[in-house]
């Protein structure tokens, strides 16, 4: 009857087990079902995604199925919300790109293109050489390359020396990576300063607030990059960088953990992600972190919840209040 929601024959009899009473325990499931543990888990994992059960209010180690049309018609509601938020953004993000383009056109003078690390490296040493103030870096993805952080280490030893101000952004991920973590406690020991954040903008790099540097293609900066030295666009890329900046925790050695539920920030930002109904590939991408280190992490969080499956997961982390 239920095949038609893509649903397997185990999962459909644990729905209609469940159908026929107020509430069960996975016990009482694999006893009524003659199912193993973890068979249970699964069928209700599948369940959960449809909407078809729900954790009982009034034992919270119970489940309740939830009827196919009242499920049916929460699914089709909030697809068309989800098409309708896209549909929002699709136009916002046109308009942004109409005016951006506007903007460009009118401000070509005031933009550099540069193509390959070479040709990027030697306006970075130029502009390092320039800058009077201060320079605003957001360094997203965790781990730096090695090649990066031993090009950036003389110019911001200079810049250092002559008294700018050089405030670094990283992800909190960068913690994982022994080189990325030594190069920003040896920045913060020369009197740089740094911030960790568990999501980042992309990569930009800010001179004295006048002049932004920012990857042609985001996911790969060794590409290229567009210099700017247009007022509105630099100011913009500023405000983004300072809120992030406001938001983002000063680095300190060591990983910091909840003291509620001893997860780290990126665990309970991952569990948080997932909870929202996000793929290991989006939560990854959001992060900054592999797919096998979302897997990974979420192994770690569902042993120390006890848990059998990602569902399970939830519905302890959810009465544990960790969500």
């Amino acid at each position: 009857m239920l095949a038609v929601l893509g649903l397997s024959s185990t999962a459909e009899a644990v729905y209609m087990t469940l159908a026929g009473r107020p509430q069960s325990r996975s016990v009482e499931l694999e006893e009524a079902l003659g199912l193993k543990e973890d068979e249970i888990s699964t069928a209700l994992a599948e369940l959960a995604e449809l909407s078809l059960v729900r954790p009982s209010r009034e034992d919270p180690a119970s489940v309740r199925a939830v009827s196919v049309p009242v499920a049916l018609t929460k699914l089709i509601r909030n697809q068309e919300v989800e098409l309708a938020r896209q549909v929002q953004e699709l136009a916002a993000m046109r308009a942004a790109v109409a005016e951006a383009a506007a903007t460009l056109s009118l401000v070509y003078d005031c933009t550099e293109r540069l193509i390959g690390i070479d040709a990027i490296e030697t306006k970075l040493e130029i502009l390092a050489q320039e800058v009077e103030d201060e320079c605003l870096a957001v360094l997203p993805g965790g781990a730096q390359s090695q090649a990066s952080l031993n090009a950036s280490r003389p110019l911001d030893e200079e810049a250092l020396k002559r008294g700018i101000t050089l405030r670094n952004l990283y992800q909190d991920t960068m913690r994982h990576d022994e080189p990325t973590r030594t190069y920003a406690e040896w920045l913060a020991e020369q009197g740089g300063q740094v911030r960790t954040a568990t999501v980042l903008p992309p990569r930009m790099l800010i001179f004295d607030r006048k002049v932004a540097v920012v990857p042609i293609d985001p996911d790969n900066s060794r590409a290229g990059a567009l210099i700017t030295r247009e007022p509105g666009i630099v100011a913009t890329l500023v405000a983004t960088y300072q809120l992030t900046w406001t938001a983002a925790v000063p680095y300190s050695r060591g990983q910091s953990t909840h003291p509620d539920h001893g997860l780290t920030e990126t665990q309970h930002k991952l569990l948080t992600l997932l909870a929202q109904g996000m793929t290991d590939e989006v939560a990854a991408k959001r992060l900054g972190i592999g797919l096998r280190t979302v897997r990974r992490q979420m192994s770690a969080i569902m042993e120390r919840l006890g848990a059998q499956s990602r569902f399970e997961a939830g519905m302890k982390a959810a009465q544990n209040s960790w969500l």
